[in-house]
């Protein structure tokens, strides 16, 4: 099986790249993060006519999560157990999506960006780390994978230049522990054996030409229980994806990873 994740940053504008994607890699299940729209305003059409069903939450200008598939789609949960929200009043987010697909419960996450750490942004992304990982201690049982854009840099690996960040979110101790708690659980993170160093930036900035010249960072992933990581025989981060000289219409700033998975 192959699975992919993607922060499409609109599914709308980006729908042309999504199924030329989805069949030039013979993608199975594929998550999407910031699809920026309601489940009737998506364009479902060409999707459904590809094989493929899905599964969506979101509202109609910000974030947004879904979960496509070709081999089956059961068992729908949009949020996780005590999510939280930001906001007095609470705003409207749709920020995680659980769903069935081939035998893998497959999570789709857009983790909140934390803006700055000094920002009440920033306390609201560490409690949302925080109950994903309680919310997900029963899936490390399962044939299951926490997938999509997590706004954290583990390690110094995994930016571009560290020094320029050192006042920035993504990189502080605490984001870093509180991705670090999932791999200490027993989630594994599935691409990096495949996308050492600089093969594995995920996001490239619009700004200043960022991917012509390869300066990322990596924040999309694909994290698998260990019975799902057992099966992993290889992975990419498809860059084409992210070539403004590639494809039809402008790029997301984020690159799809794709896992391959053993049947």
């Amino acid at each position: 099986m192959r699975l992919a994740t993607w922060n499409v940053n609109s599914l709308r504008s980006r729908i042309d790249r999504v199924e030329g994607f989805l069949q030039r890699r013979d993608v199975d299940v594929l998550a999407l993060q910031e699809t920026k729209a309601r489940m009737d305003q998506l364009p479902l059409m060409g999707l459904e006519s590809l094989g493929y069903e899905v599964a969506a939450a979101g509202t109609n200008q910000w974030n947004g999560v879904a979960i496509l598939s070709r081999v089956g789609l059961q068992d729908v949960q949009v949020g996780f157990d005590a999510m939280p929200g930001y906001g007095d009043p609470v705003a409207a987010e749709s920020r995680a999506i659980g769903a069935l697909a081939g035998g893998v419960r497959v999570w789709s996450v857009y983790v909140p960006n934390g803006r700055k750490p000094d920002d009440p942004h920033y306390l609201y992304k560490l409690d949302w780390l925080a109950r994903l990982r309680a919310a997900s201690a029963p899936w490390l049982a399962q044939d299951a994978a926490i997938v999509g854009d997590w706004n954290v840099c583990p390690t110094d690996e995994d930016v571009f230049d560290p020094a320029q960040f050192a006042k920035s979110t993504h990189v502080t101790p605490r984001e870093r522990a509180a991705f670090q708690a999932f791999l200490d659980d027993g989630w594994a993170d599935a691409a990096r054996p495949f996308t050492p160093g600089p093969d594995g930036y995920t996001y490239w900035d619009y700004y200043r030409q960022r991917f012509e010249r390869n300066r990322g960072l990596r924040i999309d992933f694909v994290l698998g229980s260990p019975s799902l990581a057992s099966r992993v025989t290889g992975a990419f981060v498809d860059r084409d994806e992210r070539d403004p000289a590639r494809g039809t219409g402008s790029p997301s700033d984020h690159a799809p990873v794709v896992v391959d998975l053993a049947n």
